[in-house]
């Protein structure tokens, strides 16, 4: 009796850890266009604050990083629609969620930031 039960637990606990596992995998980002994503950032300004390449910048603060961003979509879309601190909001008026999704498919393929040691300047 004791040996079924643990058993049965057993399989319980392995069928919900790969249920959790499967949604954890699983990116819940929509597919974006790079190109139309490029021509979103530039044209809604926010490479005014983030660099023309996603670089970060000092407008009106330290402006973050975005290009490559680690943000899950999800949290990179709850930023745009309620931001905190300077950013201004972008309500699902001014940009729908399919726009967000390329704007984030356009930040992933940016290059990101260069290893120090491939840039001449800053070894010599």
């Amino acid at each position: 009796m004791k040996k079924s039960l643990l058993c049965g637990a057993a399989m319980i606990t392995v069928g919900i850890f790969a249920i959790t596992a499967s949604g954890w995998a699983q990116d819940a980002r929509p597919k974006g266009d790079t190109a139309n994503g490029r021509t979103l950032y530039l044209a809604d300004g926010c490479w005014q604050c983030h660099g023309r390449v996603g670089q970060g910048g000092l407008m009106t603060g330290a402006a973050p990083v975005l290009a490559q961003t680690r943000l899950p979509f999800a949290a990179f879309s709850r930023q745009l629609r309620n931001p905190i601190n300077d950013m201004p909001p972008y309500p699902e008026k001014l940009l729908s969620d399919k726009e967000v999704a390329d704007i984030y498919a356009f930040l992933q393929a940016l290059p990101g930031r260069r290893p120090v040691k491939d840039i001449p300047l800053l070894n010599n």
